[in-house]
């Protein structure tokens, strides 16, 4: 049982290593959406892809070595997380430490991470915003030029319509 914690705690530290470093590459990504740099964001994407894929592995080992020790402890399938498995440790109080202030920094670091790709998100949204209002706009323009051009003779010129704008400001 005691390796199974050691992998469990060695399996929880590697993600957390992981999280941390993605607070600055999210944190550069906000300037980066904001300076508008397609090239960089296009490669911090990347290592963020690279870090997100690294955290799915762990995740995956992390699950297994819960499962393994679920079985031994005999527990039944169900829910039996890692708060669940800290309550059970009273006789460890040791593991049981270092679990949970493994966990709770886990949790914050992650908080934090999500608290900084919500800002991103939210940039993100506003310069699409931005880009669809300028569209519509320059459709809308296209439009009243077509419609207000004139003959030799000073009447109105029916040129057929460019169509609707691209996207549809009613949503």
């Amino acid at each position: 049982m005691a390796s199974l914690i050691d992998e469990l705690k060695n399996t929880l530290m590697e993600e957390l290593t992981i999280y941390q470093q993605l607070i600055p590459i999210a944190e550069a990504k906000t300037k980066i959406i904001v300076d508008n740099d397609l090239e960089m964001l296009q490669e911090i994407t990347g290592r963020e892809q690279d870090a997100v894929d690294k955290i799915l592995s762990l995740e995956r080992k992390r699950e297994a070595v819960m499962d393994n020790i679920r079985t031994v402890i005999n527990r039944k399938t169900g829910e039996f997380n890692l708060r669940t498995l800290i309550a059970l440790m009273d006789k460890q109080p040791e593991e049981q430490k270092a679990l949970s202030e493994l966990r709770d920094e886990l949790q914050n670091t992650v908080q934090r991470l999500v608290s900084i790709n919500n800002r991103n998100k939210s940039l993100i949204q506003q310069s699409l915003d931005m880009i669809e209002f300028n569209m519509n706009f320059i459709q809308s323009t296209k439009t009243l030029l077509a419609d207000s051009t004139y003959t030799k003779r000073a009447s109105k010129y029916d040129a057929p319509t460019t169509g609707a704008s691209l996207f549809d400001t009613r949503q």
